[in-house]
């Protein structure tokens, strides 16, 4: 990402065809892209977390990976009035010069001071299949989870997968669509509102660990994927029906928990799979989330 980040910044002053972005692309995905900094940052926190504290571990990188969202949303709503100009500005450089140091920065953090949590593997190959036929050795088997294998461990895997997978779809892939309902009558929303309504939505992951965190006092984790689905469906009940800015910033306020599901149930799946096989359940995951962005 920080290749990509250089690659970017490279053709904006040399003023090269934008078809040039894609170089920075191909070498970000080449190396893993964002893919393989969520998968590792998961199944680290698997890794080093014990069954108690992993739930809310999880909610908290889940979180962080989407506090800059939250700040840039913010940001929007002082810039989206002027968008042109921004975008013709030369300020649009600043902020890849931001990216590249703070991904240099997080490189050499991880090399110098992120202690590793398997021991490495002098026997493995770089370019093999085996990772592959692993994530499917997991599935078809059930694994070599703590809480047993065979059909029964098998099938909860499948369905805590499926629960993941209709979750985030619904979180991800209806976020464009609050946008398009904004523009459009009755509400007809300015650049201004889109902004604030967007900061709102964002924000609801820094409410909804805070209220995992205390729900975990006196509800399981699955009464708390629970409440935090209630949370989703009520928000989106008033969000279908919303016709004045009031009743839509209501239904963002409704939506303060949604984020509550989607770390149980990456805990609940990691605590399904051996230590050995953390990896290849955060890979599929991370798969998932990434093919509804």
């Amino acid at each position: 990402m920080a290749l990509q980040a250089g690659v970017y910044l490279v053709v904006m002053y040399l003023k090269l065809p934008v078809v040039y972005f894609l170089v920075g692309r191909l070498l970000s995905g080449l190396s893993g892209d964002f893919n393989a900094i969520l998968a590792g940052c998961f199944a680290y926190v698997a890794d080093t977390s014990d069954r108690r504290s992993r739930t809310f571990r999880v909610a908290v990188l889940e979180a962080y990976t989407v506090s800059i969202r939250c700040l840039y949303s913010v940001l929007q709503c002082t810039e989206l009035e002027s968008l042109l100009i921004f975008t013709l500005s030369f300020r649009y450089i600043n902020p890849f010069w931001l990216v590249l140091a703070t991904n240099l920065a997080s490189s050499l953090y991880a090399y110098l001071f992120v202690r590793e949590s398997v021991p490495p593997d002098p026997s493995a190959k770089l370019l093999t299949s085996h990772h592959h036929k692993a994530v499917w050795h997991l599935y078809s088997t059930g694994g070599n989870g703590s809480e047993g294998s065979g059909g029964f461990h098998r099938c909860k895997l499948w369905l805590y997968t499926l629960c993941f997978f209709l979750v985030v779809t619904v979180h991800f892939g209806g976020r464009d669509l609050y946008v398009l309902y904004e523009l459009s009558s009755p509400l007809c929303w300015g650049p201004a509102l889109i902004g604030y309504g967007s900061a709102a939505q964002h924000l609801a992951y820094l409410s909804s660990l805070l209220g995992l965190k205390i729900m975990q006092y006196c509800l399981k984790d699955s009464w708390v994927a629970l409440v935090g689905l209630a949370s989703n469906i009520t928000g989106l009940l008033v969000f279908s029906v919303a016709d004045t800015t009031q009743l839509m910033f209501t239904g963002y306020g409704l939506c303060f928990l949604f984020m509550a599901a989607t770390p149980v149930l990456r805990s609940k799946l990691s605590k399904l799979v051996d230590p050995s096989e953390q990896g290849q359940s955060v890979y599929v995951l991370t798969y998932m989330f990434k093919s509804v962005f």
